[in-house]
């Protein structure tokens, strides 16, 4: 017995269904910001009860787009990379786009092949967390790319792209200076190289707490050029055979957080007791230590969503533009205080 060839459903079907014309339909499943809401409602409606499927290859060789976009990041097994991609795709399938997530492994090399390939599958824009900002290779290979970029916390002059950036000052500002209140003047800060946005970011509100607090700084206690667990775990090791080690560490990332807390183990401090810890982003395996350290928080996806939001517009040909995110501190103390507090309360 032959099977019964089932009739493709067509943009067609789906307009005659809406009671709209094709070009309607068109800019709704393209997340067109023409499209009022009454007409999206109408369209979505009728795409479900037909169960239309775009043929994106038939509009790639038409409008040669691919409605792909491609996702690069330093290290992909860094779960708040992991979190961002995440949050970037579920906004990027809404306007039925779909994403390529492709790891550089924190080297250049490897982000200059991962251009080539991204270009060679000729995504239609590229979010990317790039390895250096200063590098006339990475400017290059952006230039020789071509495509709409969005840059996750990067800042690269004379490079036309949009970015999401994160206000690192504001929450390390405020970690320290609780921090020297707390009578902590010897801290150490362990994060990435010291050209790099992120980490002039950080300790331009490192300094900036010390300067308000009329405090030293202890230069021999900054160790700023990498952002791994093994950088940090053996900068760590070195800061405790200083004559006088730090009272309290600043974690630049989830892998220095790693590094820092296996460098402590090793030596038998313990976190909280022995020395202070503050997180630079958070994790949530951390509230599973006892005690609890505390940590400078930006929310990844939040920056997923405005990395898609972002990319979409450049390639809609609006203008380049970028988004600048708080970051919190959450200190674990306030929030130990307060869950005592309600513990005390009665409900009714």
């Amino acid at each position: 017995m032959k099977s019964k060839k089932v009739a493709r459903v067509r943009i067609e079907d789906v307009a005659a269904q809406a009671g709209v014309a094709i070009s309607s339909v068109s800019r709704v499943l393209s997340g067109h910001k023409s499209v009022s809401e009454t007409m999206k409602i109408r369209v979505e409606k009728a795409v479900n009860n037909l169960g239309y499927r775009p043929d994106h290859l038939a509009q790639s060789l038409r409008r040669g787009t691919t409605h792909t976009i491609g996702f690069m990041i330093r290290d992909i097994m860094n779960p708040f990379f992991s979190t961002i991609a995440q949050s970037c795709e579920a906004e990027l399938r809404k306007s039925h786009y779909s994403m390529i997530l492709i790891n550089s492994s924190g080297t250049e090399d490897t982000e200059k092949l991962n251009f080539a390939i991204l270009k060679s599958r000729r995504v239609d824009g590229v979010i990317a967390s790039l390895v250096s900002e200063t590098s006339d290779s990475v400017k290059e290979d952006l230039e020789l790319f071509g495509a709409p970029t969005v840059l996750l916390d990067r800042k690269l002059p004379g490079v036309t792209s949009s970015a999401v950036l994160s206000d690192h000052a504001l929450g390390v500002k405020k970690a320290v200076a609780h921090l020297l209140s707390q009578g902590h003047t010897r801290i150490a800060f362990i994060s990435g190289p010291k050209d790099m946005y992120v980490t002039k970011n950080r300790l331009e509100g490192f300094r900036s707490a010390y300067k308000d607090a009329d405090e030293k700084i202890y230069p021999e206690l900054i160790r700023l050029k990498d952002f791994t667990e093994k950088y940090a775990k053996e900068e760590t090791l070195k800061l405790f055979k200083l004559p006088k080690p730090p009272t309290a560490i600043l974690t630049g990332g989830i892998g220095a957080s790693g590094g820092t807390l296996h460098a402590l183990k090793e030596i038998g401090k313990v976190p909280e007791k022995d020395v202070t810890i503050v997180a630079l982003d958070e994790w949530p395996l951390f509230d599973l230590l006892n005690p609890p350290i505390s940590s400078v928080y930006r929310n990844p996806e939040l920056i997923g969503r405005y990395a898609a939001e972002l990319i979409l517009e450049l390639i809609r040909g609006e203008a380049p533009r970028t988004i600048l995110i708080p970051t919190t501190f959450h200190n674990v103390a306030e929030t130990k205080a307060r869950t005592n507090s309600n513990k005390g309360k009665k409900s009714y």
